[in-house]
């Protein structure tokens, strides 16, 4: 097996419509043993190719890359302890027994909380009750927080495994009031200017409308037809909790194109190794190693790892490996010992989230591109 596969498994992708197109970074190493983009950047009005460098919608990428990346800097400085109970912080977080939540707790997704809830539904709900502009200001994040905070939650703490965006929307609080700078800003700062990226971001909407700007649309992959805001959305972000919040959140929001999460992922490796000094090698590997708490559980802390069956990794990387999923269709994998990197960023929503083929397409793809690495 070898590259040529690779590509044709993503041409035939396309041609059946499991993704509009893809951008894919392979990474071995120091070096790039793949990349490529293919098929279209949009459907919907018009058929656009993709390119390497279309900006996406990294979706829960965000968890990983933006919110995990965050609290393991702040871990690693001491500011963040991750056995330390989340009311360190909240106090009116400890209602209905959720006082011996801790940051290991949010992290692992065992903290109880459940998955989802309609915050967006209940921030429309107030602005048309005549608070007007409330949706995506202030205001409705930090509402969005203290609906949180007095949520109730679904198992006791460290019982059960819940993979729940309320947990990174918590964790995305947590750094901010740590760092007293909106999540935006410290990522910026301490994450994405240190490492060279351009085109990294979350797009704050508040500041878009402030200052009337607009997104160049033809630098991003469009999502979805969005039926409760009415429009394709084009550099503006799918997920809508995060679309209420503003567009910044711990859970969704980031924007970024391949070549840049894979230089995040090469960063992480090498620190994970020893051999950066951007994240201390005993934080990355603890963030990175299996968290033990719930019986069966997959998930690391901030990451998740292969399952043991039907991973969207495939067959061919380890126990050890770690990664993450995006609902547009985002992807990271990383197996940190032999220092190999895929991020794969599709849009599978556009133009409708209901594309569900992309199950059955990530498995297959990243077996063939593992088969590709150790024919090369």
């Amino acid at each position: 097996m070898g590259w040529g596969e690779v590509e044709q498994a993503f041409n035939n992708a396309v041609e059946r419509g499991a993704i509009p197109g893809a951008a894919v970074v392979v990474r071995v190493g120091n070096d790039i043993a793949f990349e490529g983009a293919f098929g279209f950047r949009s459907i919907v009005p018009n058929r656009t190719p993709m390119k390497i460098d279309t900006v996406f919608d990294l979706s829960s990428l965000t968890k990983a890359l933006a919110t995990s990346v965050a609290a393991m800097m702040l871990a690693g400085d001491g500011r963040l302890r991750l056995a330390d109970r989340v009311t360190r912080f909240f106090h009116n977080f400890g209602v209905h027994g959720k006082s011996i939540v801790t940051f290991r707790h949010l992290l692992a997704h065992c903290s109880g909380l459940a998955a989802w809830r309609p915050f967006h539904e209940r921030i429309a709900a107030i602005e048309k009750g005549g608070k007007v502009n409330f949706m995506a200001s202030y205001g409705a994040k930090e509402f969005t927080y203290e609906e949180i905070h007095r949520e109730r939650p679904e198992a006791p703490p460290g019982t059960r495994t819940i993979y729940s965006d309320l947990n990174f929307i918590l964790l995305g609080e947590t750094i901010e009031k740590i760092t007293t700078l909106p999540l935006n800003r410290f990522c910026r700062e301490k994450i994405f200017k240190p490492l060279g990226l351009r085109a990294t971001d979350f797009i704050d909407i508040a500041l878009v409308r402030s200052r009337r700007l607009e997104p160049v649309p033809d630098m991003f992959a469009p999502t979805e037809i969005c039926p409760s805001r009415g429009r394709l959305l084009v550099g503006e972000v799918d997920d809508e909790n995060a679309y209420a919040m503003g567009g910044v959140a711990g859970h969704a929001g980031l924007f970024a194109p391949v070549r840049e999460v894979d230089r995040v992922a090469a960063e992480l490796i090498a620190c994970w190794a020893g051999r950066s000094d951007f994240l201390p090698q005993k934080v990355v590997r603890e963030f990175w190693t299996r968290d033990l708490t719930v019986a069966g559980s997959t998930w690391a802390l901030g990451w998740d790892t292969p399952s043991p069956q039907g991973s969207s990794s495939g067959r061919h990387f380890s126990p050890n490996a770690v990664g993450h999923l995006g609902f547009t269709g985002t992807s990271i994998w990383i197996e940190p010992e032999r220092r190999i990197a895929v991020s794969l960023l599709t849009n599978r929503v556009h133009p409708r989230r209901d594309n569900q083929a992309i199950r059955d397409f990530r498995p297959r793809i990243h077996d063939l591109i593992m088969e590709a690495i150790d024919g090369a």
